[in-house]
């Protein structure tokens, strides 16, 4: 499996804060017992390079972003992610966010969406490190099945 960690943030970008997302979701997924090739990148909160880091990235079982995702005129990541995806997996969304409001109510406020671009599955996660984590382990009991049904193997 191939998972590709797509850090958005215009400071980590610039290098004025080092990205703790990015690993932290690395770390739990091969913590979790996923074998996964993982590729970490960082890119600021800019239309055109988010857009070219995802399509460059198509191919990967996984692409999971981390940030983006909240309200400020900055935050473009779903709708990019949207525009580039032929379906949408709207129950990855609407599960991270209700096991976020679990732990706050400001996840009423994370726009992430989650689809599917060819073979590849887009997960957007806001960009807390608390937040990936929690995000992280959600999803992890179904990345090795959504692999299996991307590749036709059923239910």
């Amino acid at each position: 499996m191939k998972i590709v960690i797509i850090t958005v943030s215009d400071r980590a970008s610039r290098g004025e804060y080092e990205d703790l997302s990015g690993p932290e979701i690395e770390k739990i997924i091969l913590e979790g017992g996923i074998q996964a090739e993982i590729v970490r990148e960082i890119v600021p909160d800019t239309e055109h390079l988010i857009t070219s880091a995802m399509l460059q990235n198509q191919g990967a079982d996984y692409i999971i972003t981390s940030g983006g995702t909240g309200l400020s005129p900055r935050d473009i990541t779903p709708e990019i992610t949207e525009r580039l995806c032929e379906k949408s997996l709207p129950g990855i969304a609407e599960m991270l966010r209700a096991e976020s409001f679990r732990e706050t109510p400001n996840a009423l406020l994370s726009r992430g969406y989650a689809g599917i671009l060819g073979r590849t599955i887009i997960v957007n996660f806001p960009g807390s490190v608390k937040a990936v984590r929690l995000c992280t382990r959600v999803i992890l009991p179904v990345l090795e099945h959504g692999v299996s049904m991307m590749e036709g193997k059923g239910h």
